[in-house]
């Protein structure tokens, strides 16, 4: 099912975006609204110095948005005609015309009002109340709108520049896991594990265990770890002795490295066509573990 609320533009991961209080003579301001206009209404910005967009891309974009909205909001201004031009934005807005949308969540500013932007972010960042997904499109603000480097961004919040470069790496999880995170079903710590991750299935997998089973950030790591220990083993299995032996062995090396967190290793002389199957094991309840999934498959 679709879920339209994603739709209604940036109020459905940050709730008060568009009312920054950051006038240093204390006055309210609101450097940039969020409205939704019309797609018929916005032309591309021909200064725009990225020619082109990977089709693929954009195609796997414009899926998301069909299945789930426009979550980040594109950045325009208003030109004569009542038409708007785009400052920041374009692929999303590219992805949601093919995705058929016929209306968009745009911040709307003018165009000469860097300082203030720059200044109503910034302050806003430094609120207690925002979650990681608010203050990583934050961060993504002033990179698209201010042209600041993740240093110059560093320095302006009072943040370390390692701090920036994990807020922002969030936003390359799917849009499922960043709600996870703003709806509070999972913490920074998870999502952070996840990004060990590069499978976006396995990723929603896996988001879908903590939520379900309660998982801790550690649990999960160690749930990631094994994993990522046991596809490495088997694939260098494959990789080293490919020629030597064919898919029992493999077999044998999945099942075995199950109980005994992947030491084992398996040798074969071509020659004798014969071999050796050596288990490393850390205590006596791996052995009993092994020992209990033999009696049960009566082996």
């Amino acid at each position: 099912m679709k879920r339209s609320a994603l739709g209604r533009g940036l109020s459905a991961l940050i709730s008060d975006a568009d009312n920054l209080n950051v006038n240093r003579a204390g006055e309210s301001v609101t450097p940039a609204s969020i409205s939704e206009i019309e797609i018929e209404l916005i032309e591309v910005n021909p200064f725009q110095p990225r020619e082109s967009f990977d089709p693929e891309l954009l195609q796997e974009l414009a899926q998301s948005i069909t299945l789930l909205g426009l979550i980040q909001p594109i950045t325009v201004r208003e030109i004569e005609g009542g038409k708007y031009q785009i400052i920041s934005g374009e692929r999303r807005f590219r992805a949601a015309a093919l995705a058929n949308l016929k209306r968009v969540p745009a911040y709307v500013r003018s165009a000469d009002d860097q300082g203030m932007l720059e200044m109503a972010l910034v302050e806003n960042i430094q609120r207690k109340d925002l979650d990681a997904i608010e203050i990583a499109l934050s961060f993504q603000r002033l990179i698209e709108e201010c042209s600041l480097t993740q240093e110059e961004m560093a320095d302006r919040v009072g943040k370390k520049r390692a701090t920036v470069t994990n807020y922002l790496r969030l936003l390359r999880l799917p849009a499922e896991i960043q709600l996870a995170l703003r709806a509070g079903k999972i913490s920074m710590g998870h999502a952070r594990a996840l990004l060990a991750v590069e499978s976006p299935k396995r990723q929603l997998k896996l988001c879908n265990d903590i939520i379900e089973r309660a998982l801790s950030v550690r649990a999960i790591e160690e749930k990631i770890r094994k994993e990522s220990s046991r596809e490495r083993s088997l694939a260098l299995a494959k990789e080293e002795q490919e020629e030597s032996f064919g898919e029992p062995y493999y077999k044998v090396l999945d099942f075995l490295g199950r109980y005994f967190n992947n030491n084992i290793a398996l040798k074969r002389d071509p020659k004798k066509e014969g071999g050796t199957i050596t288990i490393r094991f850390k205590n006596d309840t791996e052995v009993e573990s092994f020992l209990e999934a033999i009696e049960r498959k009566k082996l």
